[in-house]
């Protein structure tokens, strides 16, 4: 019944969107088959977010599912008008990134009013920070968890990374206040900040607070200058993510005033030209690297949709720790290159046979992820 009547709502969105009222920002991929997921996504078109799109269309492709993409830059109120949107448009299911926590009851309610199951990506809901929006997940049928990586540990790695190198000023620019991602980041960036000052007395370092530049080149550059204008002896930048563009703007305005290789810059959200900033100091080291999150968001989607997932009453739902890759010089990049930019990390069949695994197998093939994996797996 629920599936006729979301059928009968997509008929007349189809209609809709043919007249463009989805807005600017929502394009639709269609296939032959009756399933459709929406993505909520910051962008659709920045570096990561292209990467994002392209494996989320590959998935689509291999499965004869259509897919429709609502970029929503991260702005509250479109992210939350953007789950309208899509359930409206008659998708079973949505997966979304970026959402904070904030944001997640809104999404959740509108799921649960619709029947359409929600997967986030890149992100988790903070049991510890926001228990009421927890709770929410908690009750909800069709909430069905989150992919995400482990963000204390990226942040911590990030800036042991500059402390071993001998940085000890440490600029920081975030994206988005609240965002619950880079809190834990920024948990993890000060964590080894703590452990470093207590291990070392007489050798202490420093970090700013967050200085937030939204998900635009231009606030990320302005963000820089400012920083490296407020502390003179600023000796590394942390630029927390945002998808790429603010970290873009940043390194581009330190090279402009003649700094770079002399900040030391980290990031997550690697870059088109990543292997070029390594060699010119542009980048220090970066973490991230594997886009793949939302394809394993896709396929959890994928797979309650089709009734094979299904969420036990009262609990979160499923949860995959994706690991990270780190990056510091341009072999370790060239490596990635080969393996998950010229080529996909995954194959039509290999897609579609995770789209049968149980969630176990599924989890354990994500978290199994690296560049060593792949080479065992396309060698030949």
């Amino acid at each position: 019944m629920r599936k006729t009547w979301k059928k009968l709502v997509a008929a007349t969105a189809t209609a809709a969107m043919l007249g463009s009222s989805l807005g600017a920002g929502a394009v639709t991929v269609s296939a032959a088959d009756d399933i459709t997921i929406g993505v909520s996504i910051w962008s659709s078109t920045d570096v990561l977010g292209s990467q994002c799109k392209a494996i989320i269309d590959k998935a689509a492709d291999a499965l004869g599912v259509s897919v429709m993409y609502v970029d929503q830059g991260h702005v509250s109120e479109e992210v939350t008008a953007s789950v309208e949107t899509l359930c409206a448009a008659g998708c079973d299911g949505i997966i979304i990134c970026n959402s904070a926590d904030s944001e997640m009851t809104s999404a959740i309610q509108t799921c649960d009013a619709y029947g359409v199951y929600l997967t986030q990506f890149f992100r988790i809901i903070s049991e510890e920070n926001s228990p009421e929006v927890y709770q929410t997940a908690c009750d909800s049928e069709y909430y069905l968890g989150a992919v995400h990586e482990d963000e204390v540990t990226n942040g911590y790695t990030l800036v042991n990374l500059l402390l071993e190198n001998g940085d000890r000023y440490i600029g920081l620019e975030a994206w988005t206040v609240g965002d619950a991602t880079f809190q834990l980041r920024w948990q993890g960036y000060q964590q080894a900040i703590d452990e470093w000052n207590e291990a070392n007395p007489d050798d202490q370092a420093y970090m700013t607070d967050p200085v937030y530049a939204n998900t635009s080149s231009e606030e990320g550059a302005s963000v820089a200058l400012s920083l490296v204008n407020s502390n003179p002896d600023m000796d590394a930048l942390i630029v927390a993510g945002g998808g790429g563009d603010p970290l873009v703007g940043a390194i581009g305005a330190l090279a402009n005033e003649g700094l770079t290789g002399e900040i030391d810059v980290v990031s997550t959200d690697f870059l088109d030209d990543l292997a070029e900033q390594l060699e010119s100091g542009g980048m220090f080291a970066e973490s991230g690297g594997h886009f793949c999150d939302p394809l394993f968001a896709f396929l959890m989607t994928y797979n309650a949709i089709q009734g094979n997932y299904t969420k036990e009453a009262g609990t979160f739902g499923y949860e995959i720790l994706f690991p990270y890759l780190y990056v510091s010089s341009s072999e370790d990049y060239a490596n990635y290159v080969t393996y998950f930019v010229d080529d996909d990390p995954y194959t039509d069949e290999e897609i579609v046979e995770m789209a049968s695994y149980s969630f176990d197998d599924l989890n354990t093939a994500a978290t199994s992820l690296s560049i060593e994996d792949v080479i065992s797996r396309h060698s030949n």
